[in-house]
């Protein structure tokens, strides 16, 4: 099984959320139609721009919480690296 640690946006350096998934375009969707009562809801955050897999689940969630304590200004540069325009990555996933 792959797992993935994402970066969701609201825009271009707008909020952003960082989370960890065994299936990346269902959890996607989730947050994209606001299935769940949540931050990504509150604050709109819909914008797949980062992601990367793992071969397991343990770590991908130490590469998830490792990328929660870095600094902001880290997590743009990442998305960046990769995503420049910050494009919304959901459709080239389907």
């Amino acid at each position: 099984m792959v797992y993935y640690v994402y970066i969701l946006a609201s825009r271009k350096y707008g909020t952003l959320y960082i989370g960890m998934t065994n299936d990346l375009i269902r959890r996607t969707h989730e947050h994209r139609t606001h299935a769940v009562p949540s931050f990504t809801e509150k604050y709109d955050v819909t914008n797949l721009v980062w992601f990367e897999s793992h071969a397991t689940a343990e770590s991908a969630i130490k590469r998830e919480k490792l990328l929660k304590r870095y600094k902001r200004q880290w997590k743009i540069a990442l998305i960046e690296a990769e995503n420049p325009e910050w494009n919304d990555l959901y459709h080239s996933i389907l």
